[in-house]
């Protein structure tokens, strides 16, 4: 069995979805914030970074789109991903690739600006930047979707879902639907899915 370990709120969030879309179990494991991660974890995980995967042959993986990644294409009837000879492959590739490279580090700066600068009088600038970083990939996003109804294709894949949680992330998630209405179009339709609206309830992402 995968064991996957993730904690409320985190990236873990996504992984999470993609296990419960494709209906395939999984040993949940909660790792505590704040609480320094133990030699045994950090095996796994070497910057003691959640989400981290434990395969059912027993190989560790970090990296949560890796892990979106992985469970699309071992779990392909759960479409989570379009098909490689799919029209939709070269736009799931491409955004999987802008949210993670892009987006999520762009969050992550304005969260943990501390972590970006030596100068402690710094922080606040780091924050601007951050998010003015990460509204500039929203913007792209949002053109994007323009007469379409998902990122990757004609069907909902993981991407999608990778996309609620960054813009959820923001620190003014009410923004969404007024300054980027396609973004906001599709996570009111991601909301209320019914896996994730469940899945959400432990989260607490909306």
């Amino acid at each position: 069995m995968y064991r996957l370990y993730t904690r409320a709120g985190s990236g873990g969030f996504v992984v999470e979805a993609a296990f419960a879309l494709a209906g395939v179990p999984f040993e949940r494991i909660e790792v505590v914030k704040g609480v320094e991660p133990t030699s045994e974890f950090r095996k796994i995980s070497p910057l003691g970074q959640v989400p981290a995967l434990v395969l059912p042959d027993g190989q560790a993986m970090t990296e949560s789109a890796a892990m979106c990644q992985l469970i699309a294409e071992r779990h392909p009837y759960a479409r989570l991903a379009p098909s490689v000879d799919a029209s939709g492959r070269a736009d799931f590739l491409r955004w999987m690739a802008f949210l993670t490279s892009v987006t999520y580090p762009a969050l992550l700066r304005e969260y943990y600006a501390h972590r970006y600068t030596t100068d402690a009088h710094g922080i606040e600038a780091v924050k601007a930047a951050a998010i003015a970083e990460a509204e500039r990939s929203f913007g792209v996003v949002e053109a994007a979707l323009q007469d379409r109804d998902w990122l990757a294709g004609t069907h909902m894949s993981i991407a999608d879902v990778y996309l609620l949680m960054l813009a959820y992330w923001h620190p003014e998630p009410a923004k969404l639907a007024l300054a980027w209405p396609n973004i906001g179009r599709l996570c009111t339709v991601l909301k209320e899915d019914a896996v994730l609206k469940e899945l959400n309830a432990s989260h607490a992402m909306w």
